[in-house]
């Protein structure tokens, strides 16, 4: 099937050509031709399939016929992320280059000025992030009457980001009367919901299971310990063929941290996440895609349908704590036909993340690095025995052989003791007799001898006469 089969223009067709494009995926064969048809439409399909080209292409076709209005849009386009809002329009823009369609984008981060300004001139395509667009509404800056094509965009993002109640209010501010697409890699039971309540007997496409991963994507858990992530993501760097990476981490902290890491042990890396102003998430991802780095870290603001094309591999420095987002992060290598590999860190306390993810993939992950099985319960309890062997008695022929082991030592030990005896003792301290008479002076007055004192001697030298009362003298 090529994409002449699906019921597009001419001028689309060339457009699509020149891009490179001569086969629709299955998602884009299965959706294109509703569509044109004007019928809601639910899509499901793993990422990386042609979402964004199932709805752009059949939507510049409708919009080819008709005229725009001021403040009033004839359709609109709701998406996540500041990015993603960003690549449907450079597609809109690449597909729609033979056809003289207005777009304008709404995001936040960038001046709100040029946007009303475009909005003022009137707009066939708005994209939109529902933030930008409540307050522009809230403002009185536009107007939805008008718009009769709704497409939500990667929907399951939407509620993981909170967008929904957003979403349901936009959707009671749109004409009854509209067409509705609805895009989503997972289905969550929220989503169903919010399609059973906004749809019109829609028609459903799923071109692959429910939370399943690209097939042409390798995928391997990295069993680590906490403190050694960062020179296991190193090795796995410097050893396997990566031409360009993404690595994802769980809080724009370890972003920031894990960047300046590599830079400082010399990789070409970069980060993206959502503390960074529109212009500088723009100007990085521009420098990835050019080459100019070839390692990006970023927060799960990239993990949802940005299509940059060459990501040879894709490293989850943390695991994602929603089992959606695992899908979609190693979704952004592996894109287009082309095969990609996708390694992920593991650490003991990651054990349940692990097992909800496999759950939701149905299937086991291969482990690389796994540590070795603790020793059964069962081997312990035979080595007690032999433990307890080892002090008891020992058999004749053994006490034997200890014994005259020990005779050469004690043998050997007789000279020794021969020869400090005939060393000479040390000098022996006089006994008490024969102390000098220093000492004999020290003792006590009752052991002193008569000719210690003196006549006219005191116990410290000569009396003097003044003094002299006829104790110094005996008679």
């Amino acid at each position: 099937m090529t994409f002449a089969d699906l019921g597009l223009s001419d001028e689309l067709l060339r457009a699509v050509a020149e891009a490179g494009y001569d086969e629709p995926t299955p998602i884009q064969a299965q959706a294109i031709p509703p569509v044109l048809m004007m019928k809601d439409l639910i899509g499901i399909a793993q990422t990386g399939t042609g979402k964004t080209a199932s709805f752009v292409l059949p939507m510049i076709d409708i919009l080819a016929h008709g005229r725009s209005r001021a403040r009033m849009p004839r359709s609109l386009i709701l998406e996540p992320t500041r990015e993603l809002a960003a690549q449907v329009a450079e597609n809109f823009e690449k597909y729609g280059k033979y056809h003289k369609l207005s777009m304008a984008l709404l995001i936040g981060g960038v001046n709100m000025g040029d946007q009303v300004a475009a909005l003022e001139k009137g707009v066939d395509v708005l994209i939109a992030t529902p933030g930008r667009l409540m307050d522009l509404f809230q403002r009185g800056k536009i107007l939805l009457t008008g718009c009769s094509l709704l497409v939500i965009d990667e929907a399951d993002r939407m509620l993981d980001m909170g967008f929904i109640p957003d979403i349901e209010e936009i959707c009671t501010k749109l004409p009854a009367q509209r067409q509705t697409l609805l895009f989503s890699a997972t289905m969550p039971a929220p989503i169903k919901k919010l399609a059973d309540r906004f749809l019109n007997n829609p028609k459903r496409i799923e071109v692959a299971r429910v939370g399943t991963a690209n097939a042409s994507i390798e995928q391997k858990l990295v069993e680590c310990q906490p403190r050694a992530k960062r020179e296991v993501l190193r090795n796995l760097l410097s050893a396997d063929d990566v031409r360009t990476a993404i690595i994802f981490c769980n809080r724009k902290t370890t972003v920031r941290e894990l960047t300046t890491s590599l830079q400082r042990h010399g990789f070409h890396a970069s980060q993206i996440h959502g503390d960074m102003d529109q212009s500088e998430r723009l100007r990085e991802l521009d420098r990835f895609k050019n080459g100019e780095i070839n390692i990006l870290v970023a927060s799960d603001v990239a993990a949802r349908g940005l299509d940059i094309k060459g990501v040879s591999h894709v490293f989850n420095f943390d695991v994602p704590w929603h089992p959606d987002d695992y899908v979609h992060r190693i979704g952004r290598t592996g894109r287009a036909g082309a095969t990609g590999k996708a390694f992920t860190l593991v650490t003991p306390d990651d054990a349940e993340a692990v097992e909800n993810i496999e759950k939701l993939a149905q299937q086991k992950i291969p482990r690389i690095g796994e540590a070795k099985p603790a020793r059964a319960p069962a081997a312990a309890a035979e080595e007690k025995p032999a433990r307890r062997a080892r002090g008891a008695k020992a058999k004749p022929a053994e006490a034997e052989a200890k014994r005259a082991d020990t005779e050469p030592k004690r043998a050997d030990a007789e000279p020794k003791r021969a020869k400090a005896e005939d060393q000479p003792r040390r000098e022996e301290k006089p006994r008490r007799e024969e102390r000098p008479a220093k000492a004999a002076a020290a003792a006590p007055r009752h052991e002193r001898r008569p000719a210690d004192d003196g006549p006219g001697e005191g116990w410290n030298g000569p009396i003097p006469s003044f003094l002299d009362f006829g104790f110094g003298t005996r008679s």
